[in-house]
């Protein structure tokens, strides 16, 4: 096992930056995630570390070693790629000890390597079929069993899930977890997909356009985000984030106004006419009525009212998606309700907001004001 330390990793293609100073380290036996949008450079990072892609500039270390010049083959590194890359003309088998046997290891300790690999993916009955034999989720498998044959350092995963249905990603995504607790090997694991970071990381790195937005835990990146995009982006659905304006001690959205709560207004001390985001998770907002009554329950406390047009009803199950508009724009809003609920679109809600649960954001750079940490 390794550490993996980058130091202000650069690529570019012509004059355009892929990644641009990622400075980060993962270290040994920790489970890494990077996560961002498409075209955020995630996999970019993954490569340069794999020695795939050499970086412009900036420094890679693994276990120590500055590795920049040092070539794919050489870093023991093993990377399990979205598409598998399995080899259709080789069984299982082949396809677990290809790497063993090009590095020259004794046939007995493959054959013995291969049998334990095989029972803890729990694909040792696959081991004479060929790729084309298997479904999805058991070429995934396979695809893992290459890379823990190889006992490397380091493993880098490129969106080994998306290929398989809801289903079969809910239930690999839990085998890697308890796969990771047994192994203890280094890992950094590119996702687009929240749900996948949120749950398996140590630690998470979130990217946009080829930088850094934030490194942390995912409770700490869920609760105290380092800016809008983060914000929104974490969290499934994301976070509600509204253009407001502070007048007369409120924060008021088109005709609508929302008080600010005493620990927020002691933080801010804002001016008349300045404009923030505000925003709120969709598990933070509670429906006090709905279907065009015109009054409804007195607000709680520390929570506000306010009135939202429903476009669209999800059911889910153990409960029910609502989205919808706040009158008069084309600002959208996400809430849970329960699953009990009865609600259509058309119908008018009120809505209370959990005055201890906003955020507050730059309306310029994004960057968040409150809360801090």
């Amino acid at each position: 096992m390794a550490n993996v330390k980058l130091e202000g990793i650069t690529r570019k293609y012509g004059m355009v930056s892929a990644i641009e100073n990622i400075t980060f380290e993962v270290p040994d036996g920790e489970f890494w995630v990077l996560v961002g949008p498409s075209g955020c450079g995630k996999s970019t990072i993954l490569r340069t570390i794999a020695g795939l892609e050499a970086a412009t500039s900036g420094k890679i270390y693994i276990d120590k070693q500055l590795v920049n010049n040092v070539p794919a083959r050489a870093r023991d590194v093993a990377m399990v790629f979205q598409n598998y890359a399995l080899y259709p003309h080789m069984t299982v088998g082949d396809n677990l000890a290809f790497g063993l046997k090009m590095r020259g290891q004794d046939p007995f300790a493959i054959t013995k390597r291969i049998e334990t690999v095989g029972r803890m993916l729990k694909i040792e009955h696959l081991l004479k079929r060929y790729p084309k034999q298997l479904s999805g989720g058991q070429q995934q498998r396979v695809a893992l069993g290459r890379a823990i044959a190889r006992q490397a350092k380091v493993f880098l995963l490129d969106e080994p899930l998306s290929n398989l249905d809801a289903q079969l990603r809910d239930e690999t995504r839990s085998e890697l977890k308890i796969l990771h607790a047994k192994l203890g090997i280094t890992t950094i694991y590119v996702t687009h997909d929240r749900v996948e970071a949120m749950t398996l990381a140590d630690r998470i790195v979130v990217l946009d356009n080829g930088k850094i937005q934030q490194i942390a835990s995912p409770q700490e990146i869920y609760a105290y985000p380092a800016n809008r995009m983060v914000a929104a982006f974490l969290g499934n659905p994301p976070m509600n984030v509204l253009p407001v304006t502070y007048i007369d001690g409120k924060f008021a959205i088109n005709n609508q106004s929302v008080p600010i709560a005493t620990s927020m207004c002691k933080k801010l001390e804002p001016k008349q006419g300045q404009a923030y985001e505000l925003g709120i998770r969709p598990e933070d907002i509670v429906i006090a009525s709905h279907k065009h009554k015109a009054d409804s329950e007195e607000p709680k406390n520390n929570f506000a009212q306010i009135s939202l047009n429903v476009q669209i009803v999800e059911p889910l199950g153990r409960e029910t998606m609502v989205r919808g508009t706040l009158p008069g724009t084309e600002l959208s809003v996400d809430l849970y309700a329960p699953a009990y609920w009865r609600g259509e679109a058309g119908d008018r809600l009120i809505i209370q907001l959990n005055l201890d649960r906003l955020y507050l954001f730059d309306a310029v750079s994004g960057a968040i004001i409150y809360p801090q940490r």
